[in-house]
């Protein structure tokens, strides 16, 4: 395969040259770059699976520390690093009950956003009346 072949197929522009109008525009929709920056890392958070499973688990039930461990199939240590890490990024909340602390959902676009990378997958979440 001739070397021009090859950037076509891989989608590699073979000059230096860029439309100054087409990237003006490009970057006036953009938004800040501190919010991207923002956004990457709560996006972030569903990379992990562990933190993906947590979410999921605490739609619409609260779930004490060690309950999230026993979901999670690891130690409790493990699953508070995790839920740690999901309430700094204002994912969810607890609530303290006497020696207990019971986690929930703190808001719901956490598990829209977490369905819809499921989506992504092609794996659907599971349905509220199969959890």
């Amino acid at each position: 395969m001739k070397r021009s072949q090859a950037n076509d197929d891989a989608g590699i522009c073979q000059v230096a040259s860029f439309d100054p109008k087409a990237v003006t525009q490009a970057r006036r929709g953009l938004p800040p770059m501190g919010e991207l920056r923002e956004t990457a890392e709560r996006l972030a958070v569903l990379g992990n699976p562990a933190r993906l499973a947590l979410l999921l688990a605490l739609d619409e039930r609260e779930l004490c520390v060690c309950d999230s461990a026993k979901v999670l199939g690891g130690s409790v240590s493990g699953a508070s690093q995790h839920l740690k890490e999901l309430r700094r990024l204002g994912a969810i909340t607890f609530r303290s009950a006497g020696k207990m602390a019971y986690y929930r959902i703190a808001d719901q676009r956490w598990i829209d956003l977490a369905r819809s990378a499921l989506a992504l997958a092609d794996r659907p979440a599971p349905t509220k009346a199969s959890a």
